[in-house]
């Protein structure tokens, strides 16, 4: 059922973060993410991205400024969040003496679907993320894959309008990855889920995310749509390789009509195209037109890596995050009874 009419954003509005014997780990920032968007929120190590996932997703409460998730306060209306929100943490809590169908027994149990549902509503997620021929074998045995997808599967259990999926393709083979990456896309475009990624891939968040957000020493430093940074940086640059060398220099002029020369082998000329990618066209038809051959083209084109490098100063990649250890042994809040309420996560906790 298609959720894109109901209340699925995050709005972020100065929100901030400090630990008593750390950094300010988030440093009011401001960001909001539309309904149905798949969001990637990129950050060096240490730059706070999983203290704000903590905080959205009510495991952490903010030092100060606002967050609503699906319509409500992540403090006041912590609860509502927590009903309305799918998680995938880094950490999958899996237990390996477990099989994947009473992994999601568990989990429709603890999110509440009616018991009358609950081997439908498990089977069908566990086909969903392809586990079907694995459900009966203990979780033990799985790869990282397998478990991963398990992971997404049970954070999907309660239909949650909005997903948070922290580094989910972490250690995963090239396969592994790109399957995950279609059921996430699948998500967002026939389910209307909002989906808010956390990555080190930098070519995961190209794919997938309709926008990005970078978040650096606690404060976002670029967002917009991944071609848009891309912009920013530079313009597309595109060689030309001629069939014969002799008309190294005619293709050269041609180029020139394009854009700025650029630096290429002697045996080819390049541009840096002022019009972009919609130029790449007009410039073969140009080429042809003056008898140019091209025995090769490469179209280099400015990537979120050069992004993230001239936003951040840094490449991304590495270890947990400094100053974040301790967001993780935070107590979660507590609900009315005095009990820890479950958090629409894919897994057991």
């Amino acid at each position: 059922m298609s959720t894109s009419h109901r209340d699925n954003g995050i709005e972020v509005e100065g929100l901030v973060r400090e630990f008593k014997k750390g950094p300010r780990a988030v440093d009011g920032i401001d960001f909001a993410v539309a309904p149905g968007e798949i969001y990637g929120f990129l950050g060096p190590n240490g730059a706070g991205k999983s203290t704000t996932v903590l905080m959205l997703t009510t495991l952490l409460p903010p030092t100060a400024g606002t967050a609503r998730v699906a319509g409500h306060d992540i403090v006041a209306g912590a609860a509502e969040v927590r009903a309305s929100i799918g998680v995938a943490l880094q950490d999958a809590a899996l237990d390996p003496l477990l099989t994947g169908s009473e992994h999601m027994r568990l989990q429709t149990a603890l999110q509440g679907v009616p018991k009358a549902d609950r081997k439908r509503r498990g089977m069908e997620l566990i086909e969903r993320v392809g586990l079907a021929d694995a459900a009966d074998r203990k979780v033990g045995g799985y790869s990282g894959g397998m478990k991963r997808r398990l992971d997404l599967a049970l954070a999907l259990v309660h239909g949650p309008r909005l997903l948070f999926l922290d580094e989910p393709t972490t250690g995963l083979d090239p396969s592994s990855r790109s399957d995950l990456w279609d059921e996430v896309a699948r998500l967002a475009r026939e389910d209307g889920t909002t989906v808010f990624l956390t990555t080190q891939y930098l070519e995961e968040a190209d794919v997938l995310a309709d926008r990005v957000g970078i978040i650096d020493a606690g404060r976002i430093v670029a967002e917009g749509t991944p071609e848009a940074l891309k912009a920013q940086i530079g313009r597309p640059a595109l060689e030309i390789v001629p069939a014969d060398i002799a008309q190294r220099d005619a293709a050269a002029e041609v180029l020139a009509r394009f854009g700025e020369a650029a630096p290429a082998p002697p045996n080819a000329a390049a541009v840096r195209l002022t019009g972009g990618n919609d130029a790449l066209a007009e410039v073969v038809r140009s080429l042809d037109a003056e008898g140019v051959r091209i025995a090769d083209f490469q179209l280099h084109a400015p990537s979120l890596d050069d992004v993230f490098l001239a936003k951040t100063g840094k490449k991304l990649g590495g270890e947990d995050e400094t100053g974040e250890h301790a967001a993780v042994a935070e107590t979660p809040p507590a609900g009315p009874a005095g009990e820890r309420e479950p958090v629409g996560s894919g897994s057991p906790r």
